[in-house]
């Protein structure tokens, strides 16, 4: 899709974007490697990032996506204060929210489909905390988390993106968002930093 679809009548309308939400699962740290690395310097919102890791290892996935990026890479903090140009990736077992002020909560509430964090926890707060100013987008993963998340992203005048199920490492995911009709953008994977970075400069001059 080239263009997003219209606003619905009811969506509250702004004139940037406050917020930036990935969730990925399988195939993921390469395809989040590629995506933060995309993005500028100086990225004017924060990043926030679920990616579905094993509980049972220490993990080094911020230091790992740190190396690849020009933003901040580093694991969430309960109460932390989401800041721009820094990615906040939830930690092994913890669901990640954010409040309106974009503060950052952990929860070890109960799994959802099956997985903790949970992409669809994290979008479905960003769609109650910023409505029209978030986006959310959803990469490689099995499984259909995610796909309840950008709906309600979309129902709130978010933007959502997925990655091209044709050409993901695992379609699972992005196809259960894209099976949602709230999908605004199907992007091959190497096209999404530039989107993602576009929609934010564009909403921000």
């Amino acid at each position: 899709m080239s263009e997003p679809e219209p606003r619905s009548l009811g969506a509250e309308q702004v004139d940037r974007f406050d917020i930036v939400a990935i969730a990925s699962s399988a195939g993921g740290i390469r395809a989040l490697a590629q995506v933060l690395g995309g993005l500028p310097s100086g990225f004017s919102v924060p990043v926030l990032v679920v990616q579905h890791l094993d509980p049972r290892h220490q993990t080094v996935i911020a230091d790992v996506l740190g190396r690849r990026s020009p933003l901040r890479v580093k694991l969430a903090a309960d109460g932390e204060q989401a800041k721009p140009g820094t990615a906040y990736v939830a930690p092994p077992n913890r669901h990640l929210l954010v409040g309106a002020g974009g503060e950052l909560s952990l929860s070890s509430s109960e799994l959802v489909h099956f997985v903790r964090p949970s992409a669809d926890l994290l979008f479905e707060s960003a769609a109650g905390a910023y409505g029209a100013r978030a986006i959310a987008c959803v990469l490689t993963g099995s499984g259909r988390d995610g796909a309840m998340g950008v709906s309600a992203v979309k129902s709130r005048g978010g933007t959502v993106i997925a990655e091209d199920p044709k050409s993901a490492e695992f379609k699972g995911m992005p196809e259960a968002a894209v099976e949602t009709g709230s999908v605004d953008f199907v992007l091959p994977l190497g096209e999404i930093a530039d989107v993602i970075a576009a929609l934010v400069e564009s909403r921000s001059e």
